[in-house]
């Protein structure tokens, strides 16, 4: 896809990964401009990101992954950029596949990076999680996705700009997603590897819910 890319990584206390993650980007994406979102972080994660980005935002408190990727996309929006990839900061994506997620916009509005459940490292009870949230997305937006939960995308601007998601943590990913669905957007995937380090951030419990809550809004016509 012709045109600048930006890169935007929500980063939350990964101050030891994400210096990789920006290099993997650089070396995938030449010429990408790299905007890290530091979420409150209480480690070395702003300073990192400081060095290595070509724009930091900084959060003088925790406000979670959705208030972190909303930020982000207006920054790449005001740079008029012609692609946008989100990327998780802690290493379990490889940014090498960065450059495949954009080539696929040539004919998709969104590309997901889609991990393997079976025969992986990744553990059960997200195995599980994932399985149920793809379900829920066959069944309410009629979209056939392996790996809703996978931070590793791509978007063609104008997506950002049409698609108004809900939520400030982990929710806000998914509900995004749902609106792009059920607007009839295209949604493609790309295979990467699955690689798991060290533990996530999505707590099963609370941020579970807010998953579950946000597809049953879109299931039962709550969500605006």
């Amino acid at each position: 896809m012709k045109g600048m890319t930006s890169c935007v990584i929500p980063a939350l206390n990964v101050g030891d990964s994400v210096r990789e993650v920006v290099r993997g980007l650089r070396e995938a994406l030449p010429g990408a401009v790299i905007i890290g979102v530091d979420d409150g972080s209480t480690d070395d994660t702003a300073r990192v990101l400081g060095t290595s980005c070509d724009e930091v935002l900084v959060f003088d408190r925790n406000r979670g992954k959705g208030a972190a990727l909303r930020a982000g996309f207006a920054a790449a929006l005001a740079i008029d950029s012609r692609a946008v990839v989100t990327i998780d900061a802690d290493g379990q994506h490889d940014p090498s596949y960065s450059a495949r997620l954009v080539s696929e916009l040539e004919t998709a509005d969104i590309v997901v990076g889609s991990r393997s459940r079976a025969s992986t490292g990744m553990p059960l009870h997200r195995r599980m999680t994932n399985a149920l949230s793809s379900a829920a997305m066959r069944r309410i937006a009629r979209c056939d996705l392996a790996d809703v939960q996978s931070g590793f995308r791509a978007f063609r601007p104008a997506v950002l700009r049409a698609i108004r998601a809900q939520g400030d943590r982990y929710e806000f990913e998914t509900d995004l997603l749902l609106r792009a669905a059920r607007a009839g957007l295209r949604i493609a995937t790309v295979r990467i590897p699955t690689i798991y380090g060290p533990p996530s951030h999505f707590r099963e419990m609370r941020d579970g819910w807010r998953v579950v809550a946000t597809f049953l809004r879109h299931a039962y016509g709550g969500a605006e």
